[in-house]
């Protein structure tokens, strides 16, 4: 049994170089010297503990510990400039949300619950903070959206809090990169049946279900692939 796991991690292990591989393509066209920037952080934190290493009288130990934190540095940095670039690419596109919000574990999500002849939309995503609506498009016009989803929600999970945000960069609104991070911060009120349930009692609904593109690649916030983790067995 061990084998046949070392086997299927050595397989994956191109798929992961490949994704890495991708998403430094990604992040460079959008930032250009993110080359320079990753490989003089590395210098530096290396020559720095080198430096004390020499004058301690101990270059190996600090030369080995300099190469750790060097990667670890770096790895840091592409990371934080990776996910800047994937959210400035996907800015703007319609489905920017819906990507975001289907890559947030413990939440299911509906894309494209409601829509307007303008593309404005509303997705929606159940957890245990209950039922969050999520809209995009121009402010003005998606409020009405909301209103009328908020009004679904109310005749048939009426004991389900009800969230509602406008993504965007005005007043009032949610930035797309900090979509994840609002959604995370409700409080949890429900449980897991009681999730369940309500997930089960708004698919009966029979919702819009657009098949409204979203946006590919990686998605920040689930690492450099861009896909959930799955727990090792």
């Amino acid at each position: 049994m061990a084998r046949k796991d070392t086997a299927a991690e050595t397989a994956a292990e191109p798929g992961r170089l490949k994704q890495i591989a991708l998403t430094y393509q990604m992040t460079r066209k959008a930032d250009p010297k993110i080359g320079l920037i990753l490989g003089g952080i590395g210098i530096i934190t290396l020559g720095v503990l080198l430096a004390v290493g020499f004058l301690i009288g101990h270059p190996v130990y600090l030369g080995i510990v300099g190469l750790l934190l060097a990667l670890l540095a770096t790895a840091i940095v592409f990371g934080r400039r990776a996910e800047r670039a994937a959210f400035g690419q996907m800015e703007g596109q319609a489905g920017a949300a819906a990507a975001v919000l289907e890559k947030v574990r413990g939440w299911t999500t509906t894309p494209a619950v409601a829509m307007n002849r303008n593309q404005d939309v509303v997705h929606r995503s159940v957890g245990k903070a209950g039922i969050v609506l999520v809209a995009e498009g121009n402010p003005n016009r998606v409020k009405s959206l909301l209103a009328s989803e908020k009004r679904k929600m109310a005749r048939i999970v009426a004991d389900v809090p009800v969230h509602d945000i406008i993504v965007g960069n005005g007043e009032g609104q949610v930035p797309l990169k900090k979509l994840r991070t609002t959604l995370l911060r409700y409080p949890r009120v429900l449980t897991g049946p009681q999730v369940t349930t309500t997930t089960d009692r708004l698919r009966a609904l029979g919702d819009l279900m657009s098949n409204m593109p979203l946006p590919k690649g990686p998605v920040p916030g689930r690492g450099l692939s861009g896909r959930t983790p799955r727990p090792r067995r």
